[in-house]
């Protein structure tokens, strides 16, 4: 098992990871930190395989207890980036300091359990090697690149998916598409592109919501696995 700790100074969205932690198998939840200071006091005594990492941290910068994991003496550990920064100062930040993948928010449980699962995979690729030659290391490389199935269809983007997302969760009755483009500047042809896609891929889900006789409403919303916690 793949002893995890989630870090992040939101309590909800910390539960939420922890939450998507235990739905992976293979992993399981070694702790919750909600400071920079807390996590790296934990990870000396829990000392977890894997730290999922937010850089918006109350006390210490997320990015500084990166640093302080590779300079300092703390137990070995992997960390995965999860955060809502977009700069790029970060992201270079982030790579420089030897993170296995950054995860920006927000995301699906699906993108969640992708990461995890190619780090599991490159992970047993390295514990089986006796020696590394150059097929074996792009392999373990590979495990860590997103997948081609992950690739969105031709004309949509990663951001404005993310903005089409974070407009769903705001609720948890759902939306109707014309009220989707009108909260994300979308066209409401370009809005159902994305929602028909986050439908397709079982995301967000449809449902008719009944208000006059016989004009039943069609609207959208997060599918339950994908809503945060009450």
């Amino acid at each position: 098992m793949i002893r995890t700790l989630c870090v992040d100074d939101d309590w909800r969205v910390a539960e939420l990871h922890a939450d998507y932690v235990r739905r992976v198998p293979g992993f399981v939840l070694a702790g919750i930190a909600h400071g920079g200071l807390e996590a790296l006091a934990m990870i000396d005594v829990q000392q977890p395989d894997l730290v999922l990492l937010d850089l918006y941290l109350p006390d210490i910068p997320g990015l500084e207890v990166l640093r302080r994991l590779r300079e300092e003496a703390h137990p070995p550990v992997d960390v995965i980036v999860i955060t809502a920064a977009r700069d790029v100062p970060s992201l270079q930040a982030a790579i420089r300091g030897g993170v296995v993948h950054y995860l920006i928010k927000p995301f699906l449980f699906a993108a969640f359990e992708e990461k995890l699962r190619s780090y599991e995979a490159a992970r047993e690729r390295l514990a089986a090697l006796s020696e590394a030659d150059q097929g074996a290391v792009d392999r373990i490389f590979s495990e860590l690149r997103p997948a081609a199935r992950d690739v969105l269809p031709k004309g949509l983007s990663e951001l404005t998916l993310d903005l089409v997302l974070d407009t769903l969760r705001r609720t948890d009755a759902g939306l109707p598409a014309i009220a989707i483009a009108e909260a994300t500047g979308l066209s409401r042809v370009t809005a159902r592109r994305y929602l028909d896609h986050l439908c397709q891929t079982g995301a967000v889900e449809l449902v008719l919501r009944y208000g006059s006789p016989g004009r039943p409403e069609h609207r959208y919303r997060l599918a339950r696995g994908e809503r945060r916690p009450d």
